[in-house]
């Protein structure tokens, strides 16, 4: 789906037409909304739900400017300079790459980074208590996650000795994902293989360079996001029992995933957009943490690897596919 089509399929998800601005009176707020590769639709309604909440409706008192790549990053400072040039009010950056290619474009435009891997780390902010400049959002940890998903998938494969990470080394932040994968392998025993991906051609040739190991876990990465479903068919096709991060993938067809409620991270966004529009600096609001996890797991896919899914593990899942 190109960006057109995406664009226009935004409003089926919308709450109000943006033809109702030229009907309001008062303040219109702009908000850009940054990313590299669409994003899932369960992203943009919590987002505009939360926002909803608020009182703030799309076409009404605000106008949000999507602007996403086909899922490189290539694109992402262009548009992040066009947002600028737009006069919005603040920056929604959908993932670390967004959020760096906003900060390259600006110093004064608030900008709201979601779901971050380990933003102090990778020098996105100065402190978590206090960002800093006119950047802070919603992050989380990737080791904590890497140990969680890990015990996961060993726990539906117990003889699992081996697993294949695959991750995007154009994105800070799979670097930091990756290492707490392996930081986790190593405390369970558990080889890994590094597998780099960079551009969807390279999808095919990964699975077959993963060969020989017994699971599959994805780093998080718009990229990956974009092409979901591709990922997850190549992975059943491997015969390869994978674990992601976000539930998006399992809809997709992927066998299970864990991490945090993206659409919960979507929807507290909206409450730092209303603080930002109220007055608050962006250096004044703390990085928060998730507060939502869930573990979803498809049933069917489960099946198609020959799989049997424990009743523990089945009993803690949030979520079922069959």
């Amino acid at each position: 789906m190109d960006r057109r089509a995406f664009v226009a399929g935004l409003g089926a998800v919308l709450a109000a037409p943006r033809a109702a601005e030229a009907e309001q009176t008062g303040k219109v707020y702009r908000i850009g909304f940054l990313r590299a590769g669409q994003p899932p639709t369960t992203f943009v309604e919590a987002f505009q739900q939360g926002l909803r909440a608020r009182g703030y409706i799309d076409g009404r008192n605000v106008v949000i400017e999507y602007r996403f790549t086909d899922g490189s990053f290539d694109e992402l400072p262009r548009l992040a300079a066009e947002l600028v040039r737009f006069n919005v009010d603040v920056i929604v950056a959908s993932s670390a790459p967004a959020a760096f290619a906003a900060r390259s474009a600006t110093t004064k435009v608030p900008i709201v980074f979601v779901g971050v891997y380990d933003p102090l780390e990778i020098g996105l902010v100065t402190s978590l208590a206090h960002p800093g400049d006119n950047v802070t959002g919603l992050s989380q940890s990737s080791t904590d996650l890497g140990g969680k998903r890990l015990e996961l998938i060993k726990e539906l494969v117990p003889k699992l000795r081996r697993v294949a990470i695959l991750w995007h080394p154009a994105n800070l932040t799979n670097l930091v994902q990756k290492k707490g994968a392996e930081a986790a392998a190593r405390t369970a025993g558990v080889d890994t293989k590094a597998v780099p991906i960079q551009d969807p051609n390279q999808f095919a040739s990964a699975f077959e360079d993963a060969r020989g190991v017994d699971g599959l876990m994805q780093m998080e990465d718009p990229l990956f996001t974009t092409h979901r479903r591709q990922l997850a068919e190549l992975a059943i096709r491997s015969r390869l029992p994978a674990i992601y991060s976000i539930r998006e993938f399992v809809d997709a067809g992927g066998l299970m995933s864990y991490g945090a409620d993206y659409a919960d991270l979507y929807r507290r966004a909206a409450t730092y957009i209303d603080k930002i529009l109220k007055g608050a600096k962006p250096a004044e609001l703390p990085v928060e943490q998730p507060t939502k996890f869930e573990l979803v797991i498809n049933l069917k896919t489960a099946k198609a690897l020959g799989l049997t899914v424990p009743p523990p593990l089945l009993a803690r899942a949030d979520r079922v596919i069959e």
